[in-house]
């Protein structure tokens, strides 16, 4: 394994940061990326104190990716806090577009070796799949949304308010024109994000039927996300 650091370009981005402060409060904040790599970021001019280990949501013009807080620092009430952040495995990288061309301009391109996500049976792929959530027993509140992203073992879907890890849930989606059911747990809870789900009762011919679905959405939305004139 190569020792050397990863590529970073020196730039200054608008992004929005979103997710739940150390002080228990949600929060949604105008500021800037810097020092960008394919794996994460600087962010300048946050004004929510958070701790390593936070999971925040980072958006990028339509682009949006969860990322882990590596480092922090707040300077006091003088001036806004920084953080440095890493991509969460499996996240887009939401300044890739913008890494590619800044290269272009000063430098060959750095070609960087897939995800190990993407060598998984069931890679996660961001396409808003529709599901129903309930409590396990089918009784209380229930709801009815899209993923943030998704496989045939589970989906991540992105909420203020998201439940608790270990909360066992009933999940219902359709396949083609079959309804199918499934018990799920919370896996991770990201306050302010959004949480992490396992389908826990599915098996492995409905896994993949699921992921041959996710994967046909996907490519239908890569198709239409074209713009005229592109190959």
């Amino acid at each position: 394994m190569s020792d050397k650091p990863e590529p970073r370009l020196d730039v200054e981005l608008p992004v929005r940061v979103f997710g739940m402060g150390s002080n228990g409060r949600p929060f949604l904040h105008n500021v800037h990326a810097r020092n960008i790599s394919h794996r994460g970021a600087k962010l300048f001019g946050l004004e929510t104190p958070l701790k390593p280990g936070d999971v925040i949501g980072v958006q990028l013009g339509e682009k949006k990716a969860r990322c882990k807080v590596i480092w922090v620092v707040d300077p006091g009430q003088a001036q806004k806090i920084s953080v440095g952040v890493n991509l969460i495995e499996g996240q887009p990288c939401p300044w890739e577009k913008e890494m590619e061309q800044t290269q272009q301009e000063s430098q060959p391109a750095v070609r960087v070796a897939p995800a190990d996500e993407d060598k998984r049976k069931f890679p996660r792929r961001r396409v808003p799949f529709p599901i129903e959530i309930r409590d396990q027993d089918g009784v209380g509140s229930h709801m009815n949304t899209k993923s943030a992203d998704i496989s045939g073992r589970g989906c991540y879907v992105e909420t203020m308010l998201p439940l608790p890890v270990g909360k066992q849930l009933s999940i219902t989606f359709w396949l083609d024109t079959e309804r199918v059911r499934t018990p799920a747990v919370v896996r991770s809870c990201d306050g302010g994000v959004g949480m992490g789900i396992e389908f826990t009762g599915l098996d492995d011919p409905t896994r993949e039927r699921l992921q041959q679905q996710i994967e046909t959405m996907a490519a239908e939305s890569q198709t239409s996300q074209k713009t005229p004139g592109e190959g």
